[in-house]
């Protein structure tokens, strides 16, 4: 992509929180054009504003009400608490055909955060899409990514994992991957996101018995070139 920002708008639901709002931060500084949309349109400004002052006027920003972000994007991301996993998916459902959503949710059940715990769908990326339908593309990545990371400018030793419905899919959201400076690895069918979505509540557990912020993962013995 020479110029992402004219060829994708990005929509990050549930961008008001820690995650959606680094992600939103890196692909904004990247050149997209990203909507932030929340529950409440002016939280969702209030995070693109502290964005905006964040990267300067060039940032291509802006907050609205998660259906209107749906709408007006190419690419839609899910960044919200598990709780609220089905109920957002059902409210934008109608604004999603033939674009790909991103599930970067982690179905965590407070309070053992750090005990694995998936729903009876396998995982929330395969709950997606039985909600959605089969005409819409589902993508899991970023849920291995501290929110820590991402708001920081420094190199990120963390890889991502990306599974989903489609190679095609999968293909697309590897260059969002690499878009905001990370490595990215086709993990396969939406099926394996049960490891990825895992992985998180390991790395929470690590995280705390090891009084860390930044625990992730990192492939190692493959060459890329």
């Amino acid at each position: 992509m020479n110029d992402p920002s004219i060829l994708l708008t990005l929509a990050v639901l549930g961008g008001t929180g820690k995650e959606g709002k680094g992600l939103a931060y890196r692909w904004a500084k990247s050149g997209y054009r990203v909507l932030i949309g929340s529950r409440t349109p002016e939280k969702a400004q209030a995070a693109a504003d502290e964005i905006s002052k964040l990267l300067g006027d060039d940032a291509n920003i802006a907050g609205t009400g998660n259906l209107d972000a749906a709408q007006n994007a190419d690419v839609i991301i899910l960044t919200v608490p598990y709780a609220a996993h089905r109920e957002t998916l059902e409210s934008v459902k109608h604004a999603l055909g033939g674009k790909i959503l991103v599930d970067v949710t982690v179905p965590l059940v407070p309070p053992k955060v750090n005990k694995v715990q998936m729903p009876p769908s396998g995982s929330a990326a395969q709950e997606a899409k039985e909600i959605l339908g089969k005409d819409i593309e589902v993508v899991a990545a970023f849920q291995n990514i501290s929110h820590e990371h991402l708001l920081s400018d420094a190199p990120v030793e963390c890889d991502v994992l990306v599974c989903g419905t489609s190679k095609e899919a999968r293909n697309e959201i590897l260059k969002l991957v690499e878009a905001v400076g990370l490595t990215g690895w086709d993990a396969g069918p939406i099926e394996n996101a049960v490891v990825i979505e895992g992985l998180t509540s390991i790395l929470i557990g690590i995280n705390k018995q090891y009084g860390s912020l930044h625990a992730g993962i990192k492939i190692t013995g493959v060459d890329r070139r």
